[in-house]
């Protein structure tokens, strides 16, 4: 797997003038990978995520997955957004499903593939749940086995838990590490948080202020596993303060011209 977008540029037209909203974006991403693209609000961070899942269509410049163009949304690009999208009269394994049933795969197959990503998630014994009777995390989960089961080429994540408290947060984290180093599922994901992104990823693109564009990229090199230990590292803080310290730098920018 293989994306790629060069040269990405995409604007907005108001009645009263013309809002660039991602200007020369230039990221890549590879099999395996897990990526975070980090910015504060208003740095177009969902726009491009949109525009990767074909929701949105570029204003100039390119978006290929293993060399072919984005030209709409497409089963090779899984997303999962902050808020969890489960149909509410559908039980939690008729979700999961729902993606395979569109696609036609037979039911008994179908059925399989459910058990085996609710087996994954943690959600098993739910699988006759309705979400209303689930968690905000559970609800999550049940989000990323949906998109799972679909087995796209690259999950697409927006701010998948930007809703969660924090105890909850941190436990999806870890799951979702979990889940990738388990699946070698590509995975790009985009957060305001900068520490989520320093303990999640192999690289970060770092996105200044409106217009977006990429200020740096950080390939992100800790020793031993990715548990909640490695926050106390002074490699990780070192990170995250130079993360954060563009961020501001961007701010500041953005600022001193209004």
């Amino acid at each position: 797997m293989h994306l790629e977008v060069s040269q990405l540029h995409k604007q907005f037209s108001t009645k009263q003038d013309v809002f660039v909203a991602l200007k020369d974006i230039n990221i890549h991403v590879e099999g395996g990978e897990f990526v975070c693209v980090v910015g504060a609000s208003g740095s177009g961070k969902s726009t491009l995520l949109r525009l990767i899942a074909g929701l949105d269509m570029p204003t100039a410049g390119e978006i290929k997955v293993d060399g072919l163009p984005v030209v709409g949304p497409g089963s090779d690009r899984g997303i999962v957004f902050q808020n969890y999208t489960l149909y509410p009269w559908m039980t939690v394994a008729d979700n999961v499903g729902f993606g395979l049933k569109l696609q036609g795969i037979a039911t008994a197959k179908r059925r399989q593939q459910v058990a085996y990503y609710l087996e994954m998630v943690g959600l098993s014994q739910f699988a006759k749940a309705l979400p209303k009777q689930l968690s905000g995390g559970m609800k999550q989960r049940v989000a990323i086995a949906r998109t799972l089961a679909s087995q796209p080429k690259i999950l697409l994540m927006d701010e998948p838990f930007g809703a969660l408290d924090v105890q909850t947060k941190e436990v999806m984290q870890q799951f979702l590490l979990q889940v990738w180093r388990r699946t070698s599922t590509t995975i790009l994901m985009i957060t305001h948080d900068v520490e989520e992104a320093v303990f999640l990823s192999q690289r970060i693109y770092v996105l200044t202020a409106r217009p977006g564009t990429v200020k740096k990229e950080f390939e992100i090199e800790l020793p031993g596993e990715r548990t909640y230990q490695i926050k106390r590292n002074p490699q990780f803080q070192d990170y995250k303060d130079e993360i954060i310290k563009l961020l501001r730098l961007s701010d500041t920018e953005k600022y001193e011209f209004l």
